[in-house]
């Protein structure tokens, strides 16, 4: 599934060939994807110029003139693809925006997981945006504020990064591999850690999300980039997926358990 690094990606593949352009003509060849495609979408859209590309949460945001924008999430399979218009359509390419520079976005999505949503409100209001905590690589986001919503959770740490309503994109795979960069057990609870060792974490999350941009994401089944392109993160994985196998750290067989539905793994010696 595309998280944080992956959406990142996605948002600096297709800005020099979006940003600032005209979206001329759309077609939805799909309209049910995770929520229904709104009717009038193509109407809404056509004719308006993308004046900003923002990334919030896993959420792309198109901001356009007048005000108005629309939001796009990748959901577990989808992608967001720039080429020329004569390239003919692949069977998941459910939205198509052509723009005034004589090119295609094509929104492609096998599972139909993700979105493509109209705002009709300012996007910080509304109900999909309006909830989530702060972003992982914003100056909001530090060891202090972890620590302080923590206070009163006893939910296992790994939950608790995850959780989308206190900081946003960090999904499994990094809240796998931030943990073992701080040395946290994944179950410890969030209110038995300390400022320091929130400090701690936050910035292996930080370092960990970088590393991962950096690469381009992480490519387990489904991810590619604007062109197409894997990402390359899973080559520097430490612990995801490799349960079983020698700790880098210690030497010691990484563990294996399965907390809040999401496969976990970890080092009984180095993480505490």
């Amino acid at each position: 599934m595309p998280e944080l690094p992956e959406v990142e990606t996605t948002l600096k593949g297709i800005e020099p060939y979006v940003l600032n352009q005209t979206i001329k003509y759309c077609l939805v060849k799909q309209r049910q994807l995770r929520w229904l495609v709104d009717a009038h979408f193509p109407q809404k859209v056509q004719d308006r110029k993308v004046c900003a590309l923002k990334r919030r949460g896993k959420y792309l945001v198109f901001a356009l003139e007048h005000g108005r924008s629309f939001l796009i999430h990748l959901g577990m399979s989808g992608s967001l693809r720039v080429c020329e218009p004569g390239l003919g359509y692949r069977k998941h390419d459910h939205v198509i925006f052509t723009l005034n520079s004589n090119v295609h976005l094509r929104f492609h999505d096998p599972r139909r997981f993700g979105s493509v949503v109209w705002c009709d409100c300012a996007v910080d209001e509304h109900p999909l945006i309006r909830s989530l905590g702060v972003e992982p690589l914003g100056q909001e986001f530090h060891g202090e504020y972890l620590y302080q919503r923590a206070r009163r959770r006893t939910t296992a740490i790994k939950n608790f990064i995850m959780n989308a309503r206190v900081v946003v994109g960090v999904g499994n795979i990094y809240a796998n591999e931030a943990l073992f960069m701080a040395g946290i057990h994944p179950k410890r609870p969030a209110n038995r850690i300390s400022l320091l060792r929130m400090s701690q974490l936050a910035n292996a999350i930080q370092i960990i999300l970088k590393e991962a941009i950096a690469e381009g994401g992480t490519t387990l089944k489904d991810f590619v980039n604007s062109k197409n392109e894997p990402g390359y993160f899973s080559q520097k994985l430490r612990v995801y997926g490799k349960a079983g196998s020698s700790c880098q750290e210690c030497g010691s067989l990484l563990k294996f358990l399965c907390l809040g539905q999401r496969s976990t793994v970890y080092c009984a010696v180095c993480q505490t």
